[in-house]
């Protein structure tokens, strides 16, 4: 199985090439086929720049240009859109995600399972350095998630999650242009009937750069993609759920 690691990434310039070799190393120790695709969303630095040259020497590594306008959301739709691989992994580009963790997501989804969902909460995993203001919006919200959806799951919002190629073609079109869409893929995935294994994971709050979620970002865009699908899943009948799971 080739897996396609898609990097939104935006003014990165001090953590893209952490990231990328980080991501290369673990791939060819593992000699898993793979891709690292960076999309640059509008960078003012030399995020693009560096990335190009990566791929001058290595040919997996791919650097495109987002075609929309700007937004977390819309770069990681635009590298959904352009991936070869097999499965597809998102990863942030602040180094904040361990590349060690795409070994376990790779054997996951090779094992036959739909979605990789990583939780930075439960035993095993490793958080190093999470603000506490974030850390508690995060809870309420990814609680409210759970309880909306019984998944018996409590990371929903963390980007880092890796999925089938089959997964991608049931749940398009995306709708977040945002952040939110950390939430839309996840859920639209496990909504419409695809299967799902969670693994602990490890984050580190990142040491170059600005974070580009503000926390506006978990309020009213969050809800609305969390009630959109919830409302799908209740009233359509069954309608988006892919054919094999209707019986």
């Amino acid at each position: 199985m080739k897996l396609s690691v898609v990097i939104p990434a935006r003014d990165e310039e001090g953590s893209i090439m952490k990231t990328i070799d980080g991501v290369v190393e673990v791939m060819e120790r593992e000699t898993i086929e793979y891709e690292v695709l960076v999309i640059d969303d509008g960078s003012k630095d030399a995020t693009r720049r560096l990335v190009e040259e990566a791929g001058e020497t290595n040919p997996n590594v791919h650097c495109r240009p987002s075609p929309y306008s700007g937004g977390f959301g819309l770069a990681v739709r635009a590298g959904l859109e352009l991936f070869d691989g097999d499965g597809v992994a998102i990863m942030m580009a602040d180094c904040s995600d361990d590349p060690e963790d795409l070994v376990m997501y790779h054997h996951i989804l090779d094992e036959g399972w739909d979605c990789a969902f990583g939780s930075r909460f439960m035993r095993g995993a490793v958080v190093t350095g999470y603000p506490r203001l974030k850390l508690f919006v995060n809870r309420i919200a990814n609680g409210f998630v759970n309880v909306l959806f019984r998944l018996g799951y409590n990371d929903t919002t963390n980007a880092f999650k890796a999925y089938r190629r089959e997964v991608i073609e049931t749940i398009s079109p995306l709708l977040s242009k945002h952040f939110n869409l950390t939430v839309e893929i996840p859920l639209k995935a496990v909504t419409r009937g695809h299967s799902f294994k969670v693994v602990p994971t490890s984050w580190t709050n990142r040491t170059a750069g600005e974070a580009k979620l503000a926390m506006r970002e978990m309020g009213s865009r969050y809800l609305f993609i969390v009630l959109y699908i919830w409302l799908e899943y209740h009233l359509s009948r069954g309608d988006y759920r892919r054919a094999s799971d209707q019986g």
